[in-house]
């Protein structure tokens, strides 16, 4: 069962949590999952100060979310865990273990959560300018239609990403067969976090 929880976040939020991605040291993704041969992304270093603030704001939007705590019911949460995605980088099809490590008291993974935030029209914009692939112009017309498609961005339940084109067709290909389900289940729909259930 899926659980799509919009405006988990507030927007001062994710513009922290975007700020934050440029500011914390990020390590191979792998290390929290070494025998996973389809994780390839970066995460938070732990040992980072900026990990924990994080960490805090996504958990204090759980915290007081109805929608989340109604639908999930969680005893204890894992801290969240802040991963980037470079282009190319993914995390493939894959299990969640069923328990995770927290200290001396592991943590029964009975539900997984995903926040995802995407990269703002000043990153896209700063990295159009930085490959340098295209005139000011054409940044410029770029630039003007990604604003007015995330102004756009409420009325539809998905946006994809169109930086790599067979990862954008999985994804597209994915959403079509969720899509089936729920109109075969009457179904509701994602979410962001490990949680134990009481």
């Amino acid at each position: 069962m899926f659980l799509e929880i919009k405006g988990l976040l507030t927007p001062a939020e994710v513009a922290r949590l975007t700020a934050l991605s440029r500011e914390v040291k990020f390590v191979e993704g792998r290390i929290s999952n070494p025998a996973n041969t389809s994780k390839d992304n970066l995460q938070a270093d732990l040992g980072d100060p900026k990990y924990q603030e994080s960490t805090d704001i996504v958990a204090a939007a759980f915290a007081r979310s109805r929608e989340f705590n109604d639908f999930a019911m969680p005893k204890r949460i894992a801290p969240p865990l802040l991963c980037r995605y470079e282009p190319g980088m993914k995390y493939g099809a894959h299990a969640d273990a069923a328990l995770i490590p927290l200290g001396d008291n592991p943590l029964r993974s009975d539900i997984s959560c995903t926040i995802f935030i995407a990269a703002d029209v000043a990153e896209l914009e700063r990295r159009l300018r930085e490959r340098a692939t295209e005139s000011t112009g054409e940044i410029d017309d770029r630039i003007a239609l990604a604003r007015h498609q995330l102004e756009q961005a409420h009325r539809f339940r998905y946006m994809v990403r169109n930086d790599d084109v067979v990862r954008a067709g999985e994804v597209l290909s994915a959403i079509v067969e969720r899509e089936l389900v729920l109109a075969s289940t009457s179904s509701s729909v994602t979410c962001g976090s490990q949680t134990e259930r009481a």
